[in-house]
């Protein structure tokens, strides 16, 4: 472990604190939703201890929440998380092995990936998925254990803020992307519209997963792009 440390620069290191501190902060805001929504103060440190994927912790409890089944929470969730098998596959060489595999296929998360991807050579890549990925692993429970207490203390955690954490923190990641690229603007809405409209007749927690078929606009709509241009003889 030492060895990892000193492969890393300061400015890494100081990236990936502070990636840490902003994933404690969105458990902070989980943990507070999850136990003013009326589930029990040990689940979200629990499903933050053994799920360690924020999104589809907030999206189980938001449908729950929302009077929907637990089976179709869970499928959601497990859907959302399908995005881990490519994260696999493109950081091969980094998750370790024997013993120490069954953790760093745990620890595998957005941010561990994308710090990893960041870096340019193996041994930087294996120090930056290992280090930010042990430190989501403390930060997330542990703001979640936060979260919980206050929800316990705060009914109405709209009052300070915390309900609005996440979307905030997503509208952040989003919002640039969403500039970056036409087709991306365009998948995002397509998928966004079905949801909405398969709201008025879809069970809670379905619509989102319909929101999916914007990436199958998003295939279609690359597709097009891709295709050559009819010759005129």
């Amino acid at each position: 472990m030492r060895s990892i440390w000193r492969t890393l620069d300061r400015g890494t290191l100081s990236g990936i604190a502070a990636v840490c501190v902003a994933v404690a902060l969105i458990g902070v805001s989980y943990g507070a939703t999850a136990v003013t929504s009326g589930f029990p103060l040990w689940l979200p440190i629990v499903l933050g201890v053994l799920i360690l994927a924020g999104g589809s912790e907030f999206l189980f409890i938001g449908i729950v929440a929302a009077g929907g089944s637990p089976i179709a929470a869970a499928l959601a969730g497990l859907l959302v998380n399908a995005r881990h098998v490519p994260y696999g596959l493109s950081i091969p060489d980094v998750v370790g092995t024997g013993w120490r595999r069954p953790i760093g296929v745990h620890v595998m998360n957005d941010e561990s990936v994308a710090l990893a991807m960041a870096q340019p050579d193996v041994a930087r890549r294996r120090a930056a998925y290992w280090i930010s990925g042990l430190g989501v692993l403390l930060a997330w429970p542990g703001g979640a254990a936060i979260g919980a207490v206050i929800g316990t203390v705060v009914p109405d955690t709209s009052v300070i803020g915390l309900d609005a954490v996440f979307p905030a923190v997503l509208l952040a990641l989003v919002v640039p992307a969403l500039r970056a690229r036409a087709a991306t603007m365009r998948a995002a809405l397509f998928g966004a519209a079905a949801a909405v409209l398969s709201s008025l007749f879809l069970p809670a927690g379905m619509p989102v997963l319909v929101a999916l078929i914007g990436v199958v606009f998003a295939a279609w709509d690359r597709g097009e792009a891709d295709a050559p241009e009819p010759s005129i003889e």
